[in-house]
């Protein structure tokens, strides 16, 4: 079997445009991933085109060859971008090798760790920026049966806040706790928001409210930073979403100061990514995949999540974005009382719509302005 053709799709979620890859075979088989990141799509949508000489010819079974044809052989430094467009076309090779063994994405993964993953809430808080609507919203998040919640309390702040500001943020977090009560696990995302000091300050002030986590407080370089913060909170650090190599995160690691690993496995590739997940295993962590993109990468995550024996917890947007968007491909995530279930089908488990997602182009203004005030609302620029 050999590798002929990558061909790609972009749909206009209104926060941020999905783009998804299909590679083609000339056995007649595809496979399908995703290379979303916030903003840069018609980038990583070139780049794909313009890196996918490189793979035509190989067969879909040589995901190393291919990982090192798509970084090493291109030699150079694309960062998130070629990371991206390297996952969406990887992706796809693994969905065809699925389909090819007639087995699901986590039997070549490792297999079966679980039979579900647990499952937190993002997305679900949008609307103004208040302690009320907070409150109203987590309430609802619960009643669907998550048991955790992730949200950003801390509007367009950047590197340091009012002390005004501060306050409404705790008493966002507050109000969040008060609604769902002792037993809920809550996750504040940070955003890449402060500075050291700042986001000190902050873990600080809310550890009496108990966050699980206190998510990608600082920018994720220098490395150094990261790891001083994670040592000085009382609130445990989550991060790792940023990083596009696996040389990041053995730096990370090397200090044993993180202990929950947010992987982009869309910046790395399932290969890597695995990789990743045995090395935080090696210094005793547990992994939260990033999966705050489009529902294909959910669905790659569960997959990931399901043969990875640190796993957990997988991050949802899909029960909180628009209702077309289990239009577009074949079969989504699911999420039964808090929990993912394992995807059905060899492969990924799920094909692109094609009719589906040509109602929805591609439009500039989808991205998500994190620094401006009314960011939560998640509504096109445009």
């Amino acid at each position: 079997m050999r590798i002929t053709d990558v061909k790609t799709f972009i749909v206009g979620n209104p926060w941020k445009n999905w783009l998804f890859a299909q590679v083609e075979t000339d056995e007649g088989l595809t496979g399908v991933g995703e290379g979303t990141l916030n903003g840069f799509t018609l980038t990583v949508e070139t780049a794909i085109h313009e890196m996918k000489p490189l793979i035509i010819g190989l067969d879909p079974f040589q995901v190393e060859e291919i990982n090192l044809r798509l970084t090493r052989d291109y030699y150079s430094m694309g960062g998130q971008i070629q990371g991206a467009a390297l996952a969406a076309m990887e992706f796809a090779c693994w969905d065809i090798m699925g389909k090819a063994a007639g087995q699901p994405l986590y039997n070549l993964l490792g297999g079966q760790c679980r039979d579900k993953m647990r499952a937190y809430a993002n997305g679900w808080y949008r609307g103004p920026r208040t302690p009320e609507h907070f409150y109203r919203k987590a309430k609802e998040v619960v009643a669907k049966g998550y048991t955790a919640l992730k949200f950003d309390p801390f509007g367009s702040a950047w590197r340091t806040m009012e002390r005004k500001e501060l306050h409404l943020a705790l008493e966002i977090i507050k109000a969040v706790r008060e609604a769902v009560g002792p037993d809920v696990d809550i996750l504040i995302e940070g955003h890449n928001r402060f500075s050291v000091y700042t986001a000190l300050t902050i873990a600080e002030a809310m550890a009496p409210v108990q966050p699980t986590w206190f998510e990608t407080p600082v920018p994720p370089h220098p490395i150094s930073a990261v790891i001083e913060v994670a040592r000085r909170s009382p609130v445990p650090i989550a991060c790792g979403e940023d990083y596009s190599s696996r040389e990041e995160f053995a730096q990370l690691l090397s200090a044993d100061a993180i202990h929950i690993v947010q992987l982009e496995p869309q910046f790395l590739g399932l290969a890597t990514a695995k990789q990743v997940c045995a090395m935080a295993h090696a210094h005793h962590a547990v992994t939260a995949p990033h999966s705050a993109q489009g529902p294909l990468c959910s669905l790659v995550c569960a997959h990931l999540n399901a043969a990875t024996p640190n796993f957990f917890l997988h991050e949802i947007f899909d029960d909180f974005n628009e209702p077309w968007e289990k239009k577009i491909l074949t079969q989504t995530a699911v999420v039964k009382d808090g929990y993912v279930q394992l995807p059905e089908g060899p492969g990924i488990g799920a094909s692109l719509v094609v009719e589906e997602i040509a109602r929805h182009p591609y439009q500039p203004g989808n991205w998500l302005p994190l620094f401006r005030e009314g960011w939560e609302r998640r509504e096109s620029q445009s």
